[in-house]
Order: C-alpha cells, then structure tokens, then sequence
C-alpha cells in the first residue's frame, strides 16, 4: 500500500478509536474525527466507506490485540491455575497497551446499537464469549487434574472477568480512589487469589 494512504488510515483510527472509548459512534461526527487525525473528511469515506465503517475497523483492531494478549497466558506449559493468574496479568497489559481498546470493548457505549449494525455487536459479543471460554477450560482442566474442587465454570469464569474489568476501571478514576499500575497489578492478583484459593482442592 501506498505509504501516504497507510499514514491516513493509521491517523484516522487513532483519532477514531480515542473518540470512540469516550463516547458512542452517534454522539461523533465524521468532522470531529477527520479533524483530530488531520485530514480531509473524505479520506474516511474513501477508505472506510462510512462513519460505522470506520468504528467497526477500529473495534476490529481492538478485537486483534486483545487477542494477542490472551493467547499469551493460555499456553500448554501452564497448570491451570497458573492460567488463570497469567489471564489476570494479560488483561492488564492489554489495558496498559491499549487504554482506549480496552474501555471500548469492556464497557461499550449502548451495547447492541452499533452504528455498523447488529453484526458487529454479534462479533464483539462472541470475543468476550471466546475468552470467557478459555477460563472455563482452564477451570475444568484444574477440577479434572485435582488442583481446584468442582465448580461451576460459566459462572465463575463470568465473575473472573467481571471483577478484572471494575478493577482495571480504577486506573482512569477522576478522583482519590485512581489507582497505579502497581496497585492494579496487585489488586488483580488479591481478586484472582481470594477465587484461587476459594477453588484449591482441601
């Protein structure tokens, strides 16, 4: 691809996907996000096609990247237990990587009005779903191999991931209770520790 082309569609997914982590795509205009990347409102017509095109690729890169993060903590080498602290610390380094992807796919702006349609919201749905799935194997692999006591999966997968995304959110509260990347990490370790130790087989 041509390098100038590349350049504009870099520029405008950063530009789109800072806007989009704080507000909805029908509360932003093609204007605002042409501005903010510093080119002509045409390039998002001519390489997205339109403003939802441009949404859907930036939650597509969002998409990408945690996957990337995850694929790191669910290797063979692991116990299972081992997993499960090692999602927790690669949630947080796709935060820290990626502030603006996280918040989007975390907590989205009007879950299921995607501009795009109800496709996309399908597609963001159905990662969480593909997550969620490798903690409940890790948890099934830990109760079959002994190291955790029977449980249910789904629902303690959910509260996993649940509790990881309130505390990631303290790292961009406006207020005393903001927390640092050291405190994060070590308060996802406490979350993880009180589920870790609540399953360890007696």
């Amino acid at each position: 691809m041509d390098p100038r082309k590349q350049r504009t569609i870099d520029a405008l997914l950063r530009a789109a996907e800072e806007i989009f982590a704080v507000r909805g795509v029908d509360d932003t205009t093609v204007e605002e996000i042409a501005t903010k990347a510093g080119v002509a409102v045409g390039s998002i017509y001519n390489h997205f096609g339109s403003k939802a095109g441009l949404h859907a690729a930036v939650v597509e890169c969002a998409l990408g990247a945690d996957r990337d993060h995850m694929d790191r903590a669910y290797t063979a080498g692991r116990s299972p237990v081992e997993q499960l602290y090692a999602a927790a610390d690669e949630y947080l380094e796709f935060y820290l990587a990626h502030p603006d992807y996280f918040r989007m796919l975390a907590f989205p702006h009007a879950p299921g009005q995607y501009a795009a349609g109800r496709d996309l919201a399908d597609r963001l749905a159905h990662s969480v779903d593909q997550q969620n799935r490798r903690l409940v194997e890790a948890l099934r692999a830990g109760t079959a191999n002994g190291t955790l006591r029977a449980v249910d999966p789904e629902r303690t997968a959910t509260i996993l991931w649940a509790s990881w995304n309130g505390v990631i959110s303290l790292g961009w509260r406006p207020d005393r209770l903001r927390r640092t990347e050291a405190e994060l990490r070590e308060l996802l370790h406490t979350a993880t520790d009180v589920v870790a130790h609540g399953l360890l087989a007696r």
